[in-house]
């Protein structure tokens, strides 16, 4: 199990975004679930539930200590990088693959992921005779979320998670609203009080940070078609930016504490790890790229800073 992938497209589901802090999940009765899954799909007992995240120094947190502790789970950290993202998870896990394999450890692997780079471990798996079945996320419309298709002709099959699996286990995280406080307003010619990260609990109610409409008229503007195209993927590309922008504050807002705000408003210009995770992943499924450039990056962390301006 790749608990990145996981827990990222059981949150993208769910909330609508895939910041992992937006969501409670229940970890006994999932992965229960996913090994009584995995069981029927193989017809035969399992072995160990190999469970990869990262942490830290790779050092576990609470959490995954307790994860760890489950019965025939074997907890597998990787480490994350100086940009906050994942390092060494895929490496474990290609590993493991073929070390298993090569061992004759069991006969049919149940690998949930998605990921490209795991496309030649499956294949030098299968060349010591075992099954490498993947086992997706469903997105809203239950399909198969987040698959490589390299991955996906690599393996031997592919099936998808019950939707009430992730429905029943993974759940939205709702903060209870902060009290409100009255407000002052100075006499004239005094300055404005700058509103505190509690006003972020405004972020998804009528009215508050809504995308503009964009109308673009290319008859009126008197461009040649290639320009005119250029101009409307330009226009699109800040639509898809806005549109996840709004959806991970959004999410954030509702799960995070006082002071995990506080913190987030004190540490600008810098975005938390997990939420710029959750930015690039979104806007990497709404775009359909695999890398984003760096422009592109660019312009997706100034627009979260923006965005939070408007109500902090």
């Amino acid at each position: 199990m790749d608990a990145g992938y996981l827990l990222s497209s059981a949150a993208l589901r769910v909330t609508g975004t895939s910041l992992r802090s937006g969501v409670h999940v229940g970890y006994t009765p999932l992965i229960d679930a996913l090994v009584r899954q995995a069981e029927s799909m193989s017809q035969l007992p399992l072995l160990r539930v190999h469970w990869y995240d990262s942490a830290k120094d790779g050092v576990p947190d609470l959490q995954q200590q307790r994860i760890g502790e489950l019965p025939k789970v074997k907890l597998r950290l990787g480490r994350f990088g100086m940009d906050g993202q994942q390092k060494g998870v895929d490496l474990r896990i290609g590993l493991d693959l073929v070390t298993h394999a090569r061992n004759g450890a069991a006969d049919v692997f149940i690998l949930i992921s998605g990921d490209d780079d795991l496309t030649e471990a499956v294949e030098e798996a299968q060349v010591h005779g075992v099954q490498v079945i993947l086992l997706a996320v469903p997105t809203k419309e239950d399909k198969p979320h987040g698959i490589s298709r390299h991955l996906m002709r690599a393996a031997d099959g592919l099936e998808t998670l019950p939707p009430e699996t992730v429905d029943q286990t993974v759940t939205k995280v709702e903060m209870l609203p902060p009290t409100p406080q009255p407000v002052v307003v100075p006499p004239a010619g005094q300055p404005q009080v700058k509103a505190t990260p509690r006003d972020l609990a405004g972020l998804g109610k009528p009215g508050a940070l809504q995308p503009s409409p964009v109308i673009v008229n290319s008859a009126a503007t008197g461009r040649e078609p290639q320009a005119t195209a250029e101009h409307e993927n330009l226009v699109e590309l800040a639509e898809q930016i806005d549109s996840v922008v709004i959806n991970v504050l959004t999410t954030y807002r509702k799960s995070a504490s006082a002071q995990e705000l506080a913190e987030l408003k004190d540490g600008k210009p810098s975005i938390p790890r997990d939420i710029d995770k959750a930015l690039l992943t979104d806007l990497s499924d709404r775009r359909g790229e695999f890398d984003l450039s760096e422009q592109v990056r660019h312009k997706l962390r100034a627009q979260f800073w923006k965005r939070y301006d408007e109500v902090s």
